[in-house]
């Protein structure tokens, strides 16, 4: 059986999750079909709440419970997971209850994820053979970082070694080179170490081994 699950992110930079999704369904010889609905390009654009894009998905599919399972990224920001976990939990109970849903909570922000990667880091900066320190932080404090998104936007300037326009540049493109770091996050390297991936990892495999 094909699993049909609905992933819903918190900006378009975010939908690189969804081959992460796809690769530990394979990974359990399932077959997953994900959709990632744009939002942001309907006419009356939902609210910021978990509860208002679910309600602004569902209203784009063809029925009303045409998921089998969804997944909701949701950072933590400054609230503790649990509370984020509680948050989807009522939302998805009270848009479609009885679908299965897995929380993808990054403590702060999920691009305390991808500040694990120096090669990655340096590979999106244009300059993988740079010997530059780039003074990431260790798995063990990544997700105490302040602002994650701010240091992994100077780590990839550093990293580039670029100056004046150059660097503008490079600035301009800051979205899209999170994107794709997203996409070569390596699922078997540090980021195992976070217990929010764990989270996110275990109960995914949990939700697709539930749902035979």
């Amino acid at each position: 059986m094909t699993v049909r699950a609905l992933y819903l992110c918190e900006g378009s930079s975010d939908t690189g999750l969804r081959f992460h999704i796809e690769a530990i369904a394979a990974d359990m010889g399932r077959e997953i079909l994900v959709t990632v609905p744009e939002l942001d390009r309907l006419p009356n654009k939902p609210g910021h709440s978990v509860e208002d894009k679910l309600r602004a998905a569902q209203q784009l599919s063809d029925s009303g419970h045409a998921y089998d399972l969804v997944v909701i990224h949701r950072d933590s920001d400054r609230e503790p997971p649990d509370r984020r976990r509680t948050e989807i939990a009522e939302a998805v109970a009270a848009v479609s209850p009885g679908v299965a849903h897995v929380p993808v909570i990054p403590v702060r922000m999920l691009e305390a994820w991808l500040l694990l990667d120096q090669a990655a880091i340096r590979e999106v900066a244009g300059n993988p053979n740079g010997r530059v320190p780039l003074n990431l932080p260790k798995p063990a404090r990544v997700e105490s970082v302040a602002d994650p998104k701010a240091v992994l936007k100077q780590a990839i300037a550093t990293a580039s070694e670029e100056r004046g326009r150059g660097l503008q540049k490079l600035q301009t493109r800051f979205s899209a080179n999170r994107a794709r770091l997203l996409q070569m996050l390596d699922r078997e390297g540090p980021v195992r170490q976070l217990a929010s991936w764990q989270s996110f990892a275990n109960d995914l495999c949990d939700a697709l081994g539930n749902s035979r």
